[in-house]
């Protein structure tokens, strides 16, 4: 697949079949990843890959956080909240559960760094899967779970996780939401 179809092509999907993914292709997504810019190619990501077991574990933390939508209620419309709820209780059954920490970091720019290489790093794992036939989901971990999932995806104290990413064979195929314009400013 070229490059200009794969970005055009990707979606999150949030609905997965469930049947498990060979590894070998999970490394490489994670060659993919780790490819990506960073700072002073200071490569500050480390990929946290859970299967089977672990990533029950990791998922039943994130449900946990369906007890906190109520927040939710009077910014998401009612059909929204409910699509919502039923995708953190399962992850839409996806088999991988991949967390992308970083350093944490006092310093402003430092953060900055970190979290913009780590976004770059996800966004190439998320065209690798569509290049391989795999649908991908990238969420934040839920505030109000944090300390949970990160003790289930084993990431150390010292580190923050940028982004969580679900991996597995897509059982949805999503129609593009259409795509703003007004996006750039040409300054000469």
């Amino acid at each position: 697949m070229e490059l200009a179809e794969a970005i055009a092509r990707r979606r999150s999907i949030r609905l997965f079949t469930g049947e498990a993914i060979d590894t070998g292709l999970i490394d490489e997504l994670v060659d993919a990843a780790i490819s990506a810019p960073s700072s002073l190619n200071a490569q500050p990501w480390h990929f946290h890959v859970a299967l089977g077991a672990a990533r029950e574990a990791a998922g039943a933390a994130i449900a946990q956080s369906t007890r906190f939508l109520q927040e939710y209620a009077d910014m998401l419309p009612p059909e929204m909240l409910d699509k919502a709820a039923r995708f953190y209780a399962d992850l839409g059954r996806a088999p991988v559960l991949i967390a992308v920490s970083v350093p944490e970091a006092d310093d402003e720019v430092d953060r900055i760094n970190v979290l913009v290489a780590a976004g770059a790093a996800i966004q190439n794992l998320m065209l690798r899967a569509t290049d391989l036939g795999l649908g991908a989901c990238c969420i934040t971990v839920p505030r109000w779970v944090v300390d949970q999932v990160k003790s289930a995806m084993r990431v150390p104290e010292d580190r923050m996780i940028a982004g969580l990413v679900l991996v597995g064979k897509p059982a949805e195929e999503p129609v593009a939401a259409p795509r703003r314009r007004d996006v750039v400013t040409y300054i000469e």
